[in-house]
């Protein structure tokens, strides 16, 4: 397989990205997983039982609570067809391993899940082979082992698009987050249960949070609506 373009750039790039990344560590404004329930039962009809998990993205930052969050735009809009028991298993620096991890200490079982991963195997320079491998323990572990049978995994971030990212770092990280999110569709192929999400946003302001690295509440709701479609599809 040819070497892309931004892996051969690399290298050289090394010092730039660097302190692009210890600058932007530095100003970037750290914002806290928002407050609220992280589990809960909501609505009427069908028994619905719902988990939630991944990063900071799945845990809500960029929210000020729960309920403006993706678990609470997401079991809002559920809740209006099946009595949804839910639960939110994420934390903000999550990869695929520690999520993984996070799960095998549960003994619930769940119908569908919804899951947010990525960007953090980015940052710490998971090689595509890896991160498949990861997703396909954490898909077969969801669907085996937790029963899940409708399955949305959300696609890696474009994190080209972060406002926070200067330039180069933003395309650096840009395409190995796209090189990971194809092997992503590419693990969500080989299991009937799963969905791949792709979140193809417009360029508004709005839909970003003051961090420049997380979604708003408004990007949440939009997150949540396509999310709970796939999952209603079946």
């Amino acid at each position: 397989m040819p070497v892309a373009p931004d892996q051969l750039l690399r290298v050289p790039l090394l010092p730039v990205l660097a302190a692009q990344g210890l600058s932007v560590r530095r100003k970037t404004q750290l914002l806290p997983e928002p407050i609220g329930p992280r589990e809960g039962r909501d609505g009427r009809g069908p028994r619905l039982r719902l988990l939630i998990a991944g990063d900071s993205s799945a845990a809500g930052v960029g929210a000020g609570t729960q309920a403006q969050a993706l678990s609470g735009y997401l079991v809002a809009r559920l809740a209006k067809h099946y009595a949804v028991e839910w639960q939110l298993e994420a934390a903000t620096g999550y990869t695929t391993q520690d999520t993984i991890e996070r799960l095998q200490g549960l003994s619930s079982q769940f119908d569908m899940a919804v899951m947010a991963l990525g960007v953090n195997d980015v940052t710490r320079a998971t090689t595509r082979r890896r991160f498949v491998e990861r997703q396909t323990e954490l898909l077969q572990f969801l669907t085996d082992t937790l029963g899940v049978r409708r399955l949305v995994v959300t696609a890696v971030p474009q994190m080209h698009r972060f406002p926070a990212l200067p330039q180069p770092l933003a395309w650096v990280l840009g395409c190995q987050a796209a090189r990971l999110d194809q092997g992503l569709q590419q693990v969500a192929a080989n299991f009937p249960q799963a969905r791949h999400l792709a979140l193809d946003l417009p360029d508004d302001p709005t839909l970003a949070a003051p961090d420049g690295y997380h979604p708003s509440p408004k990007a949440y709701a939009i997150w949540a609506a396509e999310a709970a479609r796939l999952l209603r599809q079946a």
